[in-house]
């Protein structure tokens, strides 16, 4: 017997023993294969079904995405806009105010410079009267000698009669 050339009873045990394993491997162990396979390829093609959905979906959150930083875009440049407005009409109302407000401290202080200054003219118009009594009062006491006293009082008690 040769070692490359196989016995006919070998052959036959080993034609069996195939036929056997296979028969047990189609009735048990074919169908549990198929059967996972089957499965595997109805979980890939319910997954790829899943990814087109989630894609789509996408897209359509990326559109959305989109209109809603466009509108929130015009949103903050219409209130920034808004803002601008309201600060400069502030801006306007507390310059007027300030206008006013500066007119019309001008105009109290104008008129207490006028009081004042009319009550300044007139204190020093009763000074200045008092002060010219007072001089020509000086002045006629030092011209007016003792002899010239009785002489200028008999003269205007002469013009008192007269009159």
């Amino acid at each position: 017997m040769s070692l490359l050339t196989p016995d006919l009873g070998l052959l036959f045990w080993m034609l069996l023993s195939f036929l056997i394993v296979f028969g047990a491997l189609a009735k048990f162990g074919f169908p549990i294969i198929t059967g996972m396979v089957d499965r595997r390829r109805a979980h890939i093609e319910e997954s790829l079904r899943a990814a087109d959905e989630a894609r789509a979906r996408l897209e359509g959150v990326e559109e959305e995405a989109q209109k809603m930083l466009s509108e929130a875009t015009k949103r903050s440049s219409e209130i920034l806009s808004a803002a601008v407005a309201d600060s400069q009409r502030i801006v306007d109302s507390a310059r007027e105010k300030a206008e006013a407000d500066t007119t019309a401290r001008m105009e109290a202080a104008r008129n207490q410079i006028e009081i004042e200054k009319q009550k300044a003219l007139g204190e020093m118009r009763a000074t200045v009267a008092m002060l010219s009594v007072d001089i020509a009062e000086k002045v006629l006491r030092s011209k007016i000698d003792t002899e010239k006293e009785g002489e200028f009082i008999d003269h205007l008690i002469d013009e008192a009669e007269n009159s």
